[in-house]
């Protein structure tokens, strides 16, 4: 679980729709709301180049954040932003107000260790990634960086499962109906190339065979 967290400060908004969400962004600033935890929501306010900054630097959908309006902090998890389609600027973004005992569902990306230590990608094996992410449910305040997948001994031909990974405590991943695939150890383009070769080879000497 990652302990980083960032502040951001944020005005109340007084004025909604369209024309008052132009003018924000006319003047560097985005919409924004707070909402969940059983309260009424928050219209606000934030600067679009904090946020944007925030967004770059990753982990921007599972990382906490704590923004205060008007002396006020609110503990918060974004659960979504928007981008201009045609300028990709930051738009709009959305919070989710959350408590110790929130939980939340998650994109946890998943991240592989010790290619090094795989027979099949050392002998020119692919590591072919079936899932960059993987939706989790977990609690608010205990997301996890990244669900790490360990190459170590695999063969070609092999693949990894969500059973083969130890999640941290508490979090789940919310395909509960099947054992997925993360990643497979594919053959190598020329492996595979041979392998069919030789399977023709094979057909055409049972072939001149029955002849």
């Amino acid at each position: 679980m990652s302990n980083k967290t960032y502040e951001l400060k944020a005005e109340a908004r007084a004025q909604v729709g369209k024309g008052s969400a132009r003018e924000l962004r006319r003047n560097g600033f985005i919409p924004a709301v707070i909402y969940g935890d059983k309260q009424d929501p928050i219209s606000i306010v934030l600067s679009r180049n904090e946020v944007t900054k925030k967004i770059h630097a990753g982990g921007f959908l599972t990382t906490l954040a704590t923004i205060e309006v008007d002396g006020k902090k609110h503990s918060v998890l974004p659960k979504d932003f928007q981008l201009d389609p045609v300028r990709d600027f930051l738009m709009h973004v959305d919070f989710l107000r959350v408590s110790k005992d929130t939980q939340v569902t998650v994109e946890v990306p998943v991240h592989f260790e010790n290619e090094e230590k795989s027979p099949g990608i050392k002998r020119g094996g692919v590591l072919n990634i079936v899932r960059h992410t993987v939706e989790c449910h977990c609690p608010a305040n205990a997301i996890p960086d990244a669900i790490t997948v360990d190459l170590t001994g695999l063969e070609i031909g092999d693949g990894i499962h969500i059973s083969h990974v130890k999640l941290p405590d508490g979090v789940h991943p919310t395909i509960t109906d099947r054992d997925f695939t993360i990643a497979t150890v594919a053959a190598p383009a020329g492996l595979k190339s041979e392998d069919n070769a030789a399977g023709d080879a094979d057909d055409a000497d049972e072939d001149a065979s029955e002849e």
